[in-house]
């Protein structure tokens, strides 16, 4: 099963629901998609396990949609997306899955992609966080892991791994 992960205006196409950081040495899950939301399926939802960082530093880990560690933020769910806000009502992370209609009209290059890998989900990620020391900002336009920029790219690979050196795949 491939999911397609969206952030600012590319894609990355994986064969799991995972993403992970890693500083060489080291390796962490960051996100791991646990269930996905089907219309047809009564009871479906997007599920998630997220182990990032606010800004500020505070460690957020939500397992199966159940926030363990979460000071000062709050967790709202619905069918289809998990989101993360600070008290302020900052978004810290907006993890959405994208129904068909919507993935399909995200630009040519993506859906070109969409169309040759068939993931079962395509999620998107909006939100500011941290993650192993990273500074992620995930936009409308770019994505950027610290200084990295990343615009209009649609890739395919194993694994989706977060770095210094920026997007692995």
């Amino acid at each position: 099963m491939k999911y397609a992960f969206i952030m600012g205006t590319s894609a990355f196409v994986v064969p799991n629901g995972v993403i992970n950081y890693s500083d060489g040495n080291f390796s962490k899950e960051i996100l791991r998609v646990r269930s996905i939301y089907h219309d047809d399926v009564p009871g479906s939802h997007l599920s998630v396990d997220l182990d990032i960082d606010e800004p500020d530093g505070n460690n957020i880990r939500i397992i199966n949609n159940v926030a363990e560690q979460c000071v000062g933020c709050q967790v709202t769910i619905e069918r289809n997306r998990i989101k993360v806000l600070k008290a302020d009502g900052t978004v810290v992370i907006n993890i959405q899955q994208m129904d068909d209609e919507s993935a399909m009209a995200l630009q040519h290059n993506i859906v070109a992609e969409l169309e040759v890998n068939m993931p079962i989900a395509v999620i998107r990620i909006f939100g500011d966080f941290k993650a192993g020391g990273l500074n992620i900002s995930a936009e409308n336009e770019k994505l950027f892991i610290n200084d990295n920029g990343y615009a209009t790219s649609a890739l395919a690979g194993k694994e989706l791994q977060f770095t210094a050196e920026g997007v692995v795949l």
